[in-house]
Parts: C-alpha cells; sequence; structure tokens
C-alpha cells in the first residue's frame, strides 16, 4: 500500500530507536553512515520528547511512544508489524513496514533451503548417519512431483514462489484476497483454503500474523491435507510468526502422522522454553527466529530514503493499514 501524506519543515528532528533485544549500537554507526546530520537516540529524556520526529521499532515497551508531541512516522524494524501492536498505546500515526531487497533475499533462503532438505530426505539421512547406516532411499521423487503450497503471497512470498518454481516443483499460494503470481496456482479466502490443502506436500507459512490469522496452524488446516504423498504425510514450514502455529495441534499432528515433519523457525513464546517438547522431537526443526534477521546495514539506506522522501513531497510508501494490521 502506497499513501501520500503531507510534511512541512526541515527540522531534521532525531530517531528514535525504540527496540528491546537488539544492539543498538550497530544500528547508531549504520544511520551514522547514511544519515550523519541525523542524531539516532536509544531512550527520549525529560524535556526531549518534542526533538523526537520519527521511531524505529521491534517489540517496542508499551507507552514508549507516547508523549512524543512531534513524532510523525514509526518505521517498523521487521518483515511483520504485529510486534508492534502489542504496545495497545501506540499512537495513530502511520506505520511503515520496511521491505527490503535483503530481508526477502533472506526469507527466500531460508524457504528455499528447508523445503529442499526435506525433499531431499534430510533429516532421514542424518537420522542413518548417527547410526552409522549407509542406505539410499529409493523413494526419493523428483522436484516435479511435490507441491509447495505457500500461505502468504505478499512480497516474501512471491519471491519465495518464483525461486522454487525454478527449480521445478509445483507450487501453488493461498492468501485471504484474490493474487495474482505467474505460473502459481492461486486461491483465496476460506473457500479457497481447502482446495489448496489437498494438494499441498510441503506447506510453507509466511502469513502475516493479524487477529484474522491467529493460530490459523492447527487441526483445522492440518485435518484438510492429503495423507499421503511423494514425501508422505505433508511437511510443514513456518517461517512467518509464532502466533500462527498451535503447537500442541502440530505436535499431535505428528504423532498421529498428519504431518510428517515441521521447521519451525517462530514459536508462540520466544526464545522457545527449555521445557518445550519441539526440542526433543526428532520430527521438528528448531531454529532460533533467524529465517530473516534484520540487518542494520541494508535498512538503514532503505529507511533514510524514505525519510528523505517522505520529508521532499509527504509520500509514504509500504503503510500498514491499521484496521487489518499488515
Amino acid at each position: 500500500m502506497s499513501a501520500t501524506t503531507k510534511h512541512t519543515g526541515q527540522n531534521m528532528g532525531k530517531i528514535y530507536f525504540a527496540v528491546t533485544g537488539w544492539d543498538p549500537d550497530i544500528w547508531i554507526k549504520a544511520f551514522a553512515k547514511y544519515a550523519p546530520e541525523r542524531e539516532i537516540v536509544t531512550e527520549v529524556k525529560p524535556g526531549d520528547e518534542a526533538s523526537i520526529d520519527y521511531a524505529l521499532v521491534w517489540k517496542q515497551k508499551r507507552g514508549s511512544l507516547t508523549n512524543l508531541p512531534n513524532l510523525k512516522v514509526i518505521f517498523s524494524l521487521g518483515a511483520g508489524v504485529d510486534h508492534v501492536f502489542h504496545d495497545d498505546l501506540v499512537p495513530n500515526l502511520p506505520i511503515v513496514r520496511t521491505i527490503s531487497p535483503d530481508l526477502t533475499m533472506r526469507m527466500t533462503e531460508y524457504v528455499v533451503w528447508q523445503v529442499l532438505d526435506h525433499h531431499r530426505l534430510g533429516p532421514q539421512y542424518r537420522a542413518q548417519q548417527l547410526k552409522k547406516i549407509w542406505r539410499e532411499d529409493r523413494r526419493q521423487p523428483a522436484a516435479n512431483e511435490v507441491n509447495v503450497g505457500i500461505m502468504g503471497l505478499g512480497v516474501l512470498g512471491r519471491d519465495a514462489a518464483e525461486k522454487l518454481k525454478h527449480l521445478g516443483f509445483n507450487v501453488s499460494g493461498w492468501s485471504r484476497r484474490p493474487q495474482d503470481v505467474a505460473g502459481v496456482a492461486t486461491y483465496h479466502g476460506k473457500d479457497g483454503l481447502s482446495e489448496f490443502l489437498k494438494q499441498v506436500d510441503i506447506l510453507v507459512c509466511l502469513l502475516p500474523l493479524t487477529p484474522d490469522t491467529k493460530g490459523i496452524l492447527s487441526m483445522s488446516v492440518f485435518g484438510r491435507m492429503k495423507e499421503d504423498g511423494p514425501l508422505g504425510a505433508p511437511v510443514l514450514i513456518n517461517a512467518g510468526r509464532g502466533g500462527l502455529q498451535n503447537e500442541a495441534d502440530i505436535l499431535a499432528a505428528l504423532e498421529r502422522g498428519q504431518l510428517s515433519a515441521a521447521s519451525l523457525d517462530v514459536f508462540e513464546k520466544e526464545p522457545l522454553p527449555e521445557s518445550s517438547p519441539l526440542w526433543d522431537n526428532p520430527k521438528v526443526t528448531v531454529t532460533p527466529h533467524a529465517a530473516a534477521s534484520s540487518s542494520a546495514n541494508a535498512l538503514a539506506p532503505e529507511i533514510v530514503k524514505m525519510i528523505t522522501d517522505y520529508e521532499r513531497d509527504g509520500t509514504l510508501t509500504n503503510l500498514v493499514d491499521r484496521e487489518k494490521q499488515y
């Protein structure tokens, strides 16, 4: 989504880095390189509230963006924006999703890696290696015998679909609203979900987390997938958001054979608690929310450009729909 709002004045206000869990020095150095004329601060001191023009956020503390009278735009530093809305006091200001070629590339790398690992029987051969078993599985299908279904056909989903198609996979996609992707069979809405699911061998979830998608990866989805394909039962890959998945249902589906394996990069609670049975399940691959890490050196010039465009003519792209929360 793109929008234009009017902005006047070139007061070179400060940028507020409202982030938890990340090293601020890396971001400060990156912005010093690409926007040396701007000051970036990690805390707002009393009496300095009016100096803040922009906020860069990732899981900001509740209320940390309130009482900033000149705050104009909030930039999400992640591919999703659900972390912004965890703060019920977030001001009613433009929120911009950071769409970067670097983030897209990283996510596609992760998706292709996991798809290929399951397709080429990586978990099976690693288990054989531990037991020193030399046995080729003659059931290895060709890529064109396997359907990879992608839930979420935004920038990330489309790029992953394109790369997987080039590798020879049959690719289908599902989204809430109609989408048209060249060479990809697309489905949408509640009516299209069942038709989409019944053909999928590897299910990749890249949906945004919204009130409508929360917990969508559950028995209501797994129960509609085909029971047997070229890889056996379907494989689940979730690199979207942890709130999309019901982890008890994933474990139950693995136990019942409705899923043959799962690769999970995101979780209902992060870091994943040591007590979680996902850690020890041999059918589960756990990665620590590392599919598409935000790079300061990649994102800083993108954000600086967006600020420059906004101050020049009021243009803001990749605006978040506050009602839909993506």
